[in-house]
């Protein structure tokens, strides 16, 4: 089992900044392919991007990228999507999830452990 808890989400202007963070417990952290996803009311969970267990690999959405970066930190057991020029339409609930295999990794249903969400507010 890998417990997933996300922190960081908040309100936020048009054009700012946030990080999120989510914390890792459980199995072997480096094990595992971290994925962001985000959820807005009355839309399907969509993938925002993913790093590989050593973090030398990253995706990121069409939607976000060039906004967004993700990044980890093995030995805090940490992952990170850091969202620059947030826009409106990027509110939503961001969710961390993990796996093992690097396949796919865009698929949420592909992935075995998700945290709570964390809600992202950004306003006009």
């Amino acid at each position: 089992q890998v417990q997933l808890v996300e922190s960081g989400g908040g309100l936020v202007q048009a054009g700012g900044s946030l990080r999120l963070s989510c914390a890792a417990s459980g199995r072997t952290f480096s094990n595992y392919v971290l994925g962001w996803f985000r959820q807005a009311p009355g839309k399907e969970r969509e993938s925002v991007g993913a790093i590989s267990q050593s973090g030398r690999r990253t995706y990121s959405a069409d939607p976000v990228k060039g906004r967004l970066t993700i990044s980890r930190d093995n030995a805090k057991n940490t992952v990170y999507l850091q969202m620059n020029s947030l826009k409106p339409e990027d509110t939503a609930v961001y969710y961390c999830a993990a796996r093992e295999s690097i396949l796919d990794v865009a698929t949420p249903g592909r992935y075995d452990y998700w945290g709570q969400g964390t809600q992202v507010t950004v306003s006009s």
